[in-house]
């Protein structure tokens, strides 16, 4: 049962991730390869807060929103200048160097030993400090969330981010400024990865930098392509994809000797297969080109 549940959390962890991304991705067009970063300064804000100060969580993951909404706008200067390939190799090298620092500005991440004996989440004298209360508690941010972006996709402006993506040429010669809507939506693609950060650094209790490398951000990135862009479920479904395909693969009765880089191989071959068959992912409406 608490195997069950922590699958579960880890579910509700990359589920929020996965549709942070997907702003970007799925409604702006913007490949960026920096979301680890954006998990990270959740992760790392949360922790901060909670040991060294004695923030209560709620205090805690607004900081961590609104430090790495602050980050985003370095992402949004990009978006605003550069295109395609470029944006997404700017994203690349600001995932690199946020990195660095957070590896080497020990004095406040504590470097490569990373923040031990983060605490359990506590909400109005109600402590979430079991398996079960807190998937219970990744369920209702994963499903704000999910309820946010479904009301979110039904307004206007959500046509307006789409139409920037489609034919921005379009939406200036309708008098619209597209830097703003690509900036918006780095700024609440931010924001959701931080949530899912202060998440992670919570149920955890210990974080540390090889946790949020770009090997992760090309992780959550592959979630969104599978699953598909431009909507709510395509994300959801690849995070399910992503982390329920390994357990499924550990019921094939294996050596030990070999069984984990088989059920990569596995794991690796069934991505290709996808991607190949239909690229579009699983329940994609937009294919990045």
């Amino acid at each position: 049962m608490n195997y069950f549940l922590h699958i579960v959390i880890l579910l509700e962890i990359y589920i929020i991730l996965a549709l942070s991304l997907n702003m970007k991705v799925g409604f702006t067009g913007l490949l960026s390869i920096a979301q680890a970063i954006f998990y990270g300064i959740g992760a790392y804000v949360t922790a901060i807060f909670m040991v060294e100060l004695g923030s209560p969580f709620l205090l805690a993951i607004v900081i961590s929103i609104v430090v790495s909404v602050f980050f985003s706008l370095f992402i949004a200067f990009i978006a605003s200048r550069l295109r395609d390939l470029y944006f997404a190799l700017a994203t690349m090298a600001f995932q690199i160097i946020l990195y660095a620092i957070i590896y080497n500005w020990t004095s406040l991440t504590n470097g490569p030993y990373g923040i031990a004996g983060i605490p359990q989440p506590e909400i109005l004298g109600v402590a979430f400090d079991n398996l079960s209360s807190f998937a219970l508690l990744g369920f209702v941010f994963m499903v704000l969330t999910i309820l946010f972006l479904l009301w979110f996709q039904k307004t206007p402006f959500s046509r307006l981010l789409e139409s920037t993506r489609d034919d921005e040429l379009a939406v200036i010669a309708m008098g619209k400024n597209p830097k703003y809507y690509k900036r918006f939506s780095v700024c609440i693609s931010g924001a959701l990865a931080a949530i899912a950060g202060s998440l992670y650094a919570t149920y955890v209790t210990y974080i540390d930098p090889s946790s949020f490398t770009i090997d992760e951000s090309i992780l959550i990135m592959s979630i969104v392509i599978i699953g598909g862009t431009g909507n709510i479920w395509g994300p959801v479904s690849g995070a399910l994809f992503y982390i329920l395909l390994p357990e499924v693969l550990k019921f094939i009765d294996i050596p030990d000797s070999i069984a984990a880089s088989l059920r990569m191989i596995i794991y690796g071959f069934v991505l290709i297969l996808i991607i190949r068959i239909k690229p579009d992912g699983f329940f994609g409406k937009y294919v990045f080109k």
